[in-house]
């Protein structure tokens, strides 16, 4: 682990990361220079089975049901010791996996995994045993978890160190707190672990015969018929929480039609030949995503702010649901974009007679124009109101910069991949 070559493509991975600082508040830059002047020490330690990592800093996201999402934040120099780990475990445990788990796996992707979904749809699995682990990462047991570890790990120094990683404890309000249970989300180590604790589930589905997709925690099984699913879910929820000790959140766990779910973000229609489709649930959250960019780009440049803020969200969000075979989400999603648009450029013209002006310029006729500066009527609309469409329609923002995603989801690029099915 600590061979020249692995420990400087771990920082490599480490800086390119661009992570945040953890308790010591380093950044990359400055951890640096300490990991170099203390390396040898750092080293011995690593050496003698003794070294100690700092507790990660708590960071709480919040999730679109109201809770948060619970992350430890290691320091920069601990970030580099789990990847330096983590590519030497990696290839001991990676060749045992299952085909069926898709999550931080090299070569493997959420992509693949819901092509898999749609396979199984496709030869008559039309009911889906969609299982929700509750607070998975915070719930697995260390001792069941370091029983697996050491089913290949033989060298007491690495197991020592992960168990460190695992009871190293978080910080809270400035007062440190052990971590008894759970592989705290954040650090490089944290994605292996829980597909070696979740291989057992793997193993188990595959001995039965199952078709199923894992993606970390989350796990669709696809059988034939409810009855069948129900049966599923009873036994497989005593495996999960009598053999490995996790918690099945009976409240979003279902036996349901897979058009009635969401695996992964997407959903499928109810077809025989299933199309895969981007739900409403999806759309919405992206939604609440962009009000919080709109509102940043108030008062900002047109042009800039959607060069530089609002494309790139939308381009990483079409990148990920590219695999879309249906494209009403993205014409609705473009739509809803284009008139928050219009309606920022509402609100900078601030006042009856500036808005008059700028109607008259871009083509409306005076007395209409006239009519639509002085109405009265808020940003939302005449966001939405013809003058404002017939002032700055489609392809005048377009001309600004502005993406659309029905283009990008109809790219010839995108074409091939949502053909293809990886299993």
């Amino acid at each position: 682990m600590i061979e020249n070559g692995n420990m400087n493509a771990a920082w490599r991975q480490v800086k390119g990361n661009k992570g945040a600082a953890g308790v010591d508040g380093l950044a990359i830059e400055q951890s640096a220079e300490r990991i170099r002047r203390e390396w040898e020490k750092i080293k011995a330690q690593l050496l003698a089975g003794t070294y100690r990592p700092q507790p990660a800093r708590r960071v709480e996201i919040p999730k679109a049901n109201g809770g948060t999402r619970k992350l430890g934040v290691p320091t920069v120099q601990d970030r580099l010791i789990q990847q330096a780990a983590l590519q030497v475990l990696s290839p001991l445990f990676e060749p045992d996996f299952s085909s069926h788990s898709y999550g931080f796996r090299p070569g493997r992707s959420a992509h693949q995994a819901v092509l898999a979904a749609q396979g199984y749809q496709e030869a008559g699995k039309r009911w889906v045993v969609d299982f929700d682990l509750a607070s998975f990462f915070d719930e697995v047991n260390h001792d069941l978890l370091m029983a697996r570890v050491r089913r290949k790990v033989k060298d007491l120094r690495m197991i020592k160190l992960i168990r460190s990683f695992l009871n190293a404890g978080v910080m809270i309000g400035g007062l440190a707190h052990p971590t008894a249970k759970g592989t705290p989300q954040g650090g490089p180590l944290s994605p292996l672990l829980s597909n070696i604790m979740l291989d057992d589930l793997d193993k188990e589905l595959e001995k039965r015969g199952h078709s199923f997709c894992r993606y970390a925690d989350d796990c669709n099984i696809y059988v034939g018929s409810q009855q069948g699913g129900e049966r599923v879910m009873a036994s497989i929820t005593g495996f999960l929480e009598g053999k490995l000790k996790l918690k099945v959140n009976r409240d979003k766990s279902a036996v349901d039609r897979p058009w009635a779910r969401i695996f992964l973000g997407y959903s499928f229609t109810m077809h025989k030949e299933p199309k895969i489709r981007v739900p409403e649930k999806t759309c919405r959250k992206m939604r609440e995503k962009l009000k919080e960019r709109f509102r940043e780009g108030r008062g900002r440049n047109v042009a800039r702010f959607i060069r530089e803020t609002l494309n790139p969200l939308l381009r990483g969000w079409m990148n990920y649901f590219r695999l879309s075979q249906t494209k009403g989400f993205a014409e609705a999603l473009d739509g809803w974009v284009r008139r928050r648009l219009r309606g920022i450029i509402w609100r900078q013209w601030k006042r009856p007679a500036t808005r008059f002006k700028r109607l008259c310029a871009l083509g409306l006729d005076r007395n209409r124009a006239r009519k639509s500066a002085s109405n009265g009527r808020g940003g939302w609309f005449n966001s939405g109101a013809s003058h404002l469409n017939h002032a700055y329609p489609k392809a005048t923002l377009e001309a600004l910069g502005l993406l659309s995603l029905s283009d990008l989801l109809l790219s010839p690029t995108n074409q091939p991949l949502r053909n293809r099915r990886d299993t």
